[in-house]
């Protein structure tokens, strides 16, 4: 903890009477092109945009790029023209539900009404809870998704099985992609990606003359390639027809504020989200995020942080960040505030009126309000805002949003057109940081384990150290055999599990590559 901290964890909850004003004084000391906003999703309320409003009016710098899913949605646009999420009214419909790389236990309980009774096919390299009860679980190895979908599209053409008419109108250049999918050599691919040619013929014939759902997660995106993946499986479903009839589609974790346009000033300087140079500014104010946990490369978001003048941390809970900031603005909870919510997997707006009072904390309007009126910027009234909000609230997610074609130029879905696969190394350790059930990234009840496959000969409850090319960090094992024998998970949000991940981008979309870290094991 910095020696000079105004407000630190022994008084977290007793708000610091003063805080604001100190923040106007570390405002106006700083050179506004010194100074840095960095913000996390929260709970995806609008009303949280209001502080990007003050500082992009400031002339600070903001932050772009995406922690979660920017390449997975980056690679839909490619493909699509547009993020158009499939309606959970359509995936009911549906006969066979493909889900691919997603936990819905943990992240999407409100989907398992909706798939019970259906056919499942399970695509992940964890036998998670519901790969258990799958009809197919093809347990890949990790980063290898793309080949997979392209085998997919692949063997429907050979099978005859692709609507050729639909492709014709919609997807003309399909001939092109299936020249690609046959660059990949078909044994000595299967075997690198650990799937049988029985298992991908199964999945072709529980599919056949079926309603197909494919209902997608952040996981098999996050990798230097991730946009290329995700297109590859709407290649797949575009082959399929699946975006023109009823019950089939692609979901996908991705935009929800599609048609929505923000009444704030969000035009500012923007720096990467993932691999923010934070040395180069005087001050950084943080809300609602983590850095110090979250992103990626802790030792060297660590070492940035030791050369930042003042460190404002802005949010609800005490976490590695607001240990180390020179001053602490509690933030109110969503209970204490008046604010307007979108959802992260389909086109859905909420109203959350404030529900109960807080002797603490300050709102993100209330804050900006303040300092907008310290520093000359307009602001409009929070309920002009709230009141703009509720002209979008009838705007729906459409049935079947590329029924009548995609939202490209000619109406066309635009398949991959170049091939760059990973190298796929036959002795690698691969590291799976997936959402942990107890808690939301570092909030919660964080986990404090290394989980590791019985075939690696290690006991539950024995200190290891996993090690990367990044760093390092000292876990106790859980034994789990449902992982692969070349994987190792760490939930994301264990203390330290981001020592050992990469801070470089995917090539699309800006967004961080978990999924795509080596390691190795040590007692």
């Amino acid at each position: 903890m910095h020696s000079d901290t105004i407000f630190g964890h022994f008084a977290w909850g007793l708000r610091y009477l003063y805080g604001e004003d100190i923040l106007k004084d570390m405002l106006r000391d700083s050179n506004p092109n010194q100074i840095l906003h960095y913000r996390g999703s929260g709970n995806f309320g609008l009303m949280q945009e209001v502080v990007d409003h003050f500082f992009a009016s400031f002339n600070a710098t903001l932050t772009d790029g995406s922690l979660c899913d920017g390449a997975g949605e980056a690679g839909i646009i490619q493909g699509r023209g547009s993020n158009k999420n499939m309606p959970l009214s359509e995936i009911a419909k549906g006969d066979v539900v493909i889900i691919w790389g997603r936990n819905p236990h943990t992240t999407s309980s409100h989907l398992l009404p909706i798939i019970k009774g259906k056919t499942l096919i399970v695509i992940d390299p964890v036998k998670t809870k519901i790969a258990k009860i799958a009809d197919i679980h093809i347990q890949l190895k990790p980063n290898t998704d793309m080949q997979l979908a392209m085998f997919f599209s692949r063997f429907l053409h050979i099978e005859g099985s692709c609507d050729e008419e639909y492709l014709e109108k919609y997807a003309s250049e399909y001939e092109d992609f299936y020249d690609l999918t046959q660059s990949l050599r078909i044994k000595k691919t299967l075997d690198k990606i650990d799937v049988s040619l029985g298992q991908i013929g199964d999945v072709l014939k529980l599919i056949k003359n079926k309603k197909i759902a494919i209902v997608c997660g952040i996981g098999i995106q996050k990798y230097r390639n991730g946009a290329d993946v995700m297109r590859c499986i709407d290649a797949f479903a575009v082959n399929l027809s699946l975006f023109s009839n009823t019950g089939c589609g692609v979901a996908y974790l991705g935009n929800s504020k599609e048609g929505i346009k923000s009444p704030f000033n969000l035009k500012a300087k923007k720096v990467s989200k993932v691999n923010t140079e934070f040395s180069k500014f005087d001050t950084i104010f943080i809300q609602g995020a983590n850095p110090l946990s979250q992103m990626p490369d802790t030792q060297r978001v660590k070492k940035e942080f030791e050369d930042v003048k003042n460190i404002v941390y802005f949010g609800t809970e005490e976490n590695e960040s607001s240990f180390v900031a020179n001053l602490v603005i509690p933030a109110k909870s969503f209970l204490a505030k008046n604010d307007v919510r979108v959802s992260y997997s389909q086109i859905q707006m909420s109203f959350m009126p404030k529900v109960k009072e807080s002797s603490y904390g300050i709102s993100e309007y209330d804050l900006s309000a303040f300092l907008c009126k310290e520093f000359g910027v307009e602001l409009k009234n929070e309920l002009e805002y709230l009141e703009y909000f509720k002209q979008f609230e009838k705007l729906e997610a459409q049935t079947l949003p590329y029924k009548d074609g995609f939202d490209t130029d000619d109406k066309e879905f635009l398949f991959l057109q170049d091939l760059e696969l990973p190298k796929i190394k036959s002795n690698a350790i691969y590291l799976i940081t997936p959402k942990n059930p107890k808690s939301l990234n570092s909030q919660f009840s964080r986990d404090d384990k290394v989980y590791l496959p019985s075939a690696m000969g290690y006991k539950t409850d024995e200190i290891v150290s996993i090690s990367s090319i990044n760093g390092s960090v000292k876990l106790k094992v859980e034994v789990n055999d449902d992982l692969r024998d070349d994987c190792v998970l760490i939930y994301s949000g264990t203390k330290g599990v981001n020592n050992l991940t990469s801070s470089l981008h995917s090539y699309d979309g800006k967004n961080a590559i978990y999924q795509e870290n080596r390691v190795e094991i040590n007692r």
